[in-house]
């Protein structure tokens, strides 16, 4: 589903300028739209009946919530999600844990597409200090086993920050429940300041080089055109979309009405992996697919 690769958030993208006439399309959004409506598991009702707990760490992993969109509303008029407040330790967590990977594989998959050069990156704060302590342990490695120490002993780094920097904010604050967290006023679970400081260097050396390259550039001209063109069509065309996604359209009364037929080939479109909205779009658009 969409995710962090480069044809996700392009993707991502594309969908939110295609959804704007007809609500609007947010990542995060629509990833509690899967969890409480889209999976259908059970006869009664939609969604995965998850606890309050993890739906609204789901919904406020990045802290308050001052700007709901279509799928918070529906759910906070189930459930007060109290969104005004920060979630708990284990959502903060998780959110954290996601950005640590999330740059830790950005600069792997850097290196392997030749985007940038260690050498690069020893002019980067973070990947400097890193480079040079993996050097000084085990003298001239080869290049693999170097990147492979080098983003070991980086994500290291980082998980040590955040575990001493969580561990002064629970003693400055003195909580001792889950509602003490949630009102502390501030995530609990974070970066210190230098660690952060480096982190945005890094996450700034990564944009310049690596998301604005001319390489992904070309990723991005490609996945437009693949997301509007599928939209266009199925929007268009509600019955060019497999069986089981025409019935949603029926069910929901999309016939006639654009604006819900428009969020369920938001919602189609948005649970495609990167290699099936490629081949969707080969379907549908190469004239002589089907006599390959």
């Amino acid at each position: 589903d969409l995710g962090h690769t480069p044809f996700a958030h392009i993707g991502e993208e594309y969908l939110a300028k295609s959804m704007a006439p007809y609500g609007g399309f947010e990542h995060n959004d629509q990833s509690l739209r899967v969890l409480t409506t889209l999976e259908r598991k059970y006869p009664r009702w939609g969604g995965l009946n998850l606890t309050w707990e993890t739906l609204e760490g789901v919904v406020k992993h990045n802290g308050p919530h001052s700007n709901p969109q279509i799928a918070v509303q529906e759910l906070q008029e189930q459930m007060d999600l109290e969104l005004d407040s920060h979630s708990s330790i284990e959502a903060q967590v998780a959110a954290l844990s996601d950005d640590i990977a999330y740059n830790n594989h950005d600069v792997e998959d850097g290196l392997r597409a030749h985007l940038f050069s260690i050498k690069d990156l020893e002019d980067v704060r973070l990947l400097g200090e890193v480079i040079h302590d993996v050097r000084d342990e085990y003298g001239d490695l080869e290049k693999r086993y170097l990147i492979q120490e080098m983003i070991r002993e980086m994500i290291g780094a980082m998980v040590e920050d955040v575990l001493n920097e969580t561990q002064s904010r629970l003693r400055k604050t003195n909580a001792q429940s889950v509602d003490d967290i949630r009102s502390a006023g501030r995530q609990m679970v974070a970066f210190s300041d230098d660690m952060r400081d480096k982190v945005d260097e890094l996450r700034a050396f990564l944009f310049d080089r690596m998301y604005r390259h001319y390489t992904s550039n070309r990723i991005h001209l490609k996945v437009s055109r693949i997301i509007q063109d599928l939209f266009t069509a199925f929007t268009t065309s509600y019955t060019v979309l497999p069986d089981n996604w025409q019935t949603r359209v029926r069910e929901a009364g999309g016939v006639e009405n654009e604006r819900i037929r428009a969020r369920i080939v938001c919602d189609y479109i948005a649970g495609m992996t990167d290699r099936y909205a490629i081949r969707e779009h080969e379907r549908l658009f190469d004239l002589y697919w089907d006599l390959k």
